[in-house]
């Protein structure tokens, strides 16, 4: 990937966002009376912050959690518990008027540029349908606007007539952070928003990311699997696991010191080239993910950790600073275990 690289000084750290351990469970509805047997836990006490101008990128393996997460912090889910905070204000329980206002700061970006558009709609249209929601000047201004945002996100203004299926997938993807840059946010959420397209194509919607955070200062909670997309364009990375956060920290700490054994087997399956590869231990994880209807008790992890221990069977590891800004759910930072662990290994 050639895209330019992210912001090397991370921006204003004070919290635009902040989650406190948020958790979404949906109920298992069985019987003839359709009553709840059970839950799945898709996320089970979340906590981060988000500063203003700053990407958080929240990785993981499919099923963990990343997309309820988001979903969840835009109260397109109902969190089940915990508090979600804009600016210092709760919104976790917030009526759909009073919701209103913060609807406009907060946006997303879905992972299929195709599906995420209507059909029926122009191009136009689209993006400039959320200004007709919430009431945002008339017919001329709104119109106006639209273009000013389709040249922004480097698309000609005659292409608002145009329909969805006359686009390419990059195209379609720019007129989605169109629209999501509508009414002038201050978060944004990527649920994979590159994951669908081309790589030469995810190095120019990155880059385009990029420069519209620079230029409006916007933060970004960007869902993905690509670490190498991560890596380019977060400030700090969390990696969860089964609906929990596992370790936290920024980008450098985190590919350079994994501190929790699951982000050290995520990082030993980054492809890399073969000359670079000399010495480095790929560390291959036994079984599948647990469940999240019946996660096992304990770490999460445990069950498919080379190194779990008796503890990890039984208490749960709390998420905690490790080094300054790593925080990490490890019992084996008490046993004194070195990290890396593949590094240790192969050195020993």
């Amino acid at each position: 990937m050639t895209a330019q690289p992210a912001p090397a000084q991370p921006p204003d750290e004070s919290p635009l966002l902040e989650v406190r351990d948020l958790k979404k469970h949906f109920p298992i509805h069985s019987g003839l009376l359709s009553r709840v047997s059970g839950n799945v836990y898709a996320v089970d006490g979340v906590s981060f912050r988000i500063g203003r101008g700053e990407t958080l990128g929240l990785v993981g393996e499919s099923g963990c959690g990343k997309s309820t997460v988001g979903r969840t912090l835009l109260r397109l889910l109902e969190p089940t518990d915990g508090k979600i905070l804009i600016r210092g204000h709760d919104i976790t329980h917030l009526g759909p008027a009073e919701l209103l206002h913060y609807r406009r700061q907060m946006q997303m970006i879905y992972q299929d540029p195709y599906a995420s558009l209507n059909p029926r709609m122009s191009a136009g249209d689209i993006v400039g349908e959320p200004l007709i929601i919430h009431q945002v000047g008339d017919a001329r201004e709104r119109r106006e606007r639209v273009a000013r945002m389709f040249e922004r996100v480097g698309l000609r203004p005659e292409l608002m007539s145009s329909y969805p299926h006359e686009f390419s997938g990059g195209q379609r993807q720019r007129i989605g952070i169109a629209r999501a840059l509508a009414l002038n946010p201050e978060l944004i959420i990527g649920d994979e928003p590159v994951s669908a397209l081309d790589v030469s194509i995810q190095a120019q919607i990155i880059n385009l990311l990029i420069d519209l955070q620079d230029e409006l200062g916007l933060s970004y909670l960007f869902v993905a699997h690509d670490l190498a997309v991560v890596e380019h364009i977060s400030h700090r990375v969390a990696v969860m696991y089964l609906g929990r956060i596992v370790e936290m920290t920024d980008k450098t700490s985190l590919f350079e010191t994994p501190l929790h054994p699951y982000t050290e087997a995520l990082l030993s399956a980054v492809p890399i080239p073969k000359a670079r590869a000399k010495g480095r231990k790929r560390v291959i994880l036994k079984g599948d993910v647990p469940s999240p209807i019946n996660p096992p008790p304990g770490c999460h992890f445990h069950a498919r950790c080379p190194y779990a221990m008796a503890r990890c069977r039984v208490e749960a590891p709390a998420l905690r600073e490790i080094l300054p800004g790593h925080v990490a759910s490890c019992h084996l930072h008490d046993a004194g275990v070195r990290f890396p662990l593949a590094q240790s290994a192969a050195a020993a």
